[in-house]
C-alpha cells in the first residue's frame, strides 16, 4: 500500500515499473488456496442452481438463483487458470459469439426478472441462457459444436 501511494503521488517514479508486478504477487494464491477458492466457488454455484430448482414455480427467484448460480460454477474455474486466462480464453476467436451470446442472455434474464417482472419473459431469457450455457460449454470440448450441429442437421434438417 505504501508504495502504492509514493507510486500515486510521485514520490518514488524509480519503483513505478516494479509496482503492479510486485501487487500482482501479493495477490497470487498458493496452487492449495486455487483449489479451495475453485472448490468453494463451484459448491456454492451448484447450491444456489439447486435452490432454483426448488422454487422453479416462481420464475423470477428461479432465474436470480440460476443466474446467480452459474456466474459462480463458471468463475469458479478463474481460481484454477487465473482471471486474465479465464478472460482470455472466453474472448478466444472461438468462443467469442457463444461468450457474447451467453453473457446478453445473463444480462438479459436479470433485466426481465428485477426490471420487468415478467414471468413469460423471464422464462425465455432462461431458456436462451440455458441453450447458450450448453453452446458456450461445448466450445471446451474438441469437435463438440460440430458433432452437435451434425446431429441437428440430420434430426432436423437444420445447422445450428
Amino acid at each position: 500500500m505504501w508504495k502504492l501511494s509514493e507510486s500515486i503521488l510521485g514520490d518514488n517514479e524509480d519503483q513505478q515499473d516494479n509496482l503492479f508486478g510486485e501487487q500482482e504477487a501479493l495477490c497470487s494464491l498458493s496452487p492449495l488456496q486455487r483449489v479451495y477458492g475453485f472448490a468453494a466457488c463451484l459448491f456454492a454455484g451448484l447450491i444456489c442452481i439447486f435452490l432454483s430448482m426448488i422454487v422453479f414455480v416462481k420464475p423470477i427467484k428461479f432465474s436470480l438463483l440460476f443466474t446467480f448460480g452459474n456466474m459462480l460454477a463458471i468463475g469458479s474455474t478463474a481460481f484454477l487458470i487465473g482471471p486474465v486466462q479465464q478472460i482470455s480464453m472466453m474472448m478466444d476467436p472461438v468462443r467469442v459469439y457463444a461468450t457474447s451470446i451467453y453473457a446478453g442472455c445473463v444480462v438479459l434474464a436479470l433485466i426481465c426478472a428485477l426490471l420487468i417482472h415478467s414471468k413469460i419473459l423471464t422464462l425465455l431469457a432462461i431458456i436462451c441462457e440455458i441453450c447458450a450455457l450448453i453452446w458456450y460449454s461445448l466450445s471446451y470440448i474438441p469437435f463438440a459444436r460440430r458433432m452437435v450441429s451434425n446431429v441437428t442437421i440430420r434430426l432436423f434438417d437444420t445447422e445450428i
